[in-house]
């Protein structure tokens, strides 16, 4: 394997010479630098990133923790942030906390100790004590999809609540009035967010949301279903269930069709968190979609910002209602385009 003197004999300078052109320093003249990529290039040298990091103080790699590698928000979401860290640069390297604090902070911990450049985090809670630790430190940080308030860190996220109540004023307009959720965890802001959304939708309409329209979920298809289990049992079953992700929707999907019952004929179904397999349910979902590449992008941005010394700007982008036909509508269509994005420091 070349080495670094290889390098040097064959582009026929020092090795000084060779160490700051692979180190980008200014003063190195243009035919120097052509000598070393040509050389680079036939040798085939790789320079050794550990050493470089100790150099440098740098190993050009950031950490994403995510919150469930098997929801498709947070598959794309990471797909979209590796896609941008490449574009810069930088390497990335994923953990999955399955909505566990204990595992979120393993990951937190892991990654610093591998001297990660900065770090990317959806809580999956109102905030782990490694994850805060990292963050008072002063870890290069930034918080995607969710946050936690009273941390001084920026966030990158969508603003769901004019979808919501985009999504409530056409149901509302088809005619329904008995309107349950399935809710996300309380510990999370998007848990929280998006009941309080529903709410405040709800009584723009003079709706009220009973508890008994309330179901506790978890992020997870299997809180979703018991939850609609419930809502089923009930007396006087809701008109429409409204999940407060896509996971939890499909598993309403499946509570509904197990009493051998159909959407939209028997109650319809809406979510949170748009993904491409509810355009080939039966029917296609109706739901609220989140700008999940351009999140992944922003958060990245806003990251090596963070890494560079500024102080990094947090970035909110807008939901849209995508209609289908899950609740009885009769012609799908989207509702509420993008309007320019919202920046705010943290």
């Amino acid at each position: 394997m070349a080495g670094i003197k290889d390098v040097a004999a064959e582009a026929g300078l020092s090795v000084a010479t060779v160490s700051r052109v692979l180190n980008g320093h200014p003063s190195v003249s243009e035919d120097a630098r052509r000598r070393v990529t040509e050389a680079v290039e036939r040798l085939g040298y790789r320079p050794n990133a550990v050493a470089r990091s100790l150099r440098t103080d740098q190993t050009r790699t950031l950490g994403l923790v995510i919150s469930d590698v098997m929801n498709p928000y947070f598959t794309e979401l990471a797909r979209s942030v590796e896609e941008e860290a490449r574009a810069l640069g930088y390497s990335v390297i994923i953990g999955n906390a399955d909505e566990r604090p204990d595992l979120q902070d393993h990951h937190v911990t892991t990654l610093l100790d591998r001297r990660i450049d900065g770090l990317l985090v959806s809580p999956t809670d109102g905030g782990s004590p490694g994850m805060l630790g990292a963050a008072r430190a002063g870890t290069p940080m930034v918080f995607v999809d969710r946050w936690i308030p009273g941390v001084d860190v920026p966030v990158v996220r969508s603003d769901g609540r004019a979808a919501v109540r985009d999504l409530v004023a056409h149901l509302h307009a088809l005619g329904h009035r008995r309107l349950a959720i399935i809710a996300g965890p309380a510990a999370t802001t998007t848990g929280r967010e998006r009941v309080d959304a529903f709410r405040e939708a709800l009584a723009a309409h003079g709706l009220e949301l009973p508890d008994a329209y309330i179901g506790q979920g978890d992020f997870q298809a299997g809180s979703g279903r018991r939850v609609t289990e419930g809502f089923l049992d009930l007396p006087e079953p809701p008109e429409v269930v409204f999940a407060a992700d896509n996971l939890m929707a499909l598993g309403a999907l499946d509570a509904v069709r197990a009493r051998g019952l159909r959407v939209p004929d028997d109650i319809g179904l809406a979510a949170f968190d748009d993904i491409p397999w509810f355009v080939h349910t039966d029917p296609p979902v109706t739901a609220i979609a989140q700008p999940v590449r351009d999140l992944g992008r922003a958060a990245v941005r806003a990251l090596v910002d963070r890494i560079e010394g500024q102080p990094g700007a947090s970035v909110t982008l807008p939901a849209r209602l995508v209609v289908r036909r899950s609740c009885g509508e009769r012609e799908p269509g989207i509702r509420n385009p993008p309007s320019p994005v919202r920046r705010s420091t943290p």
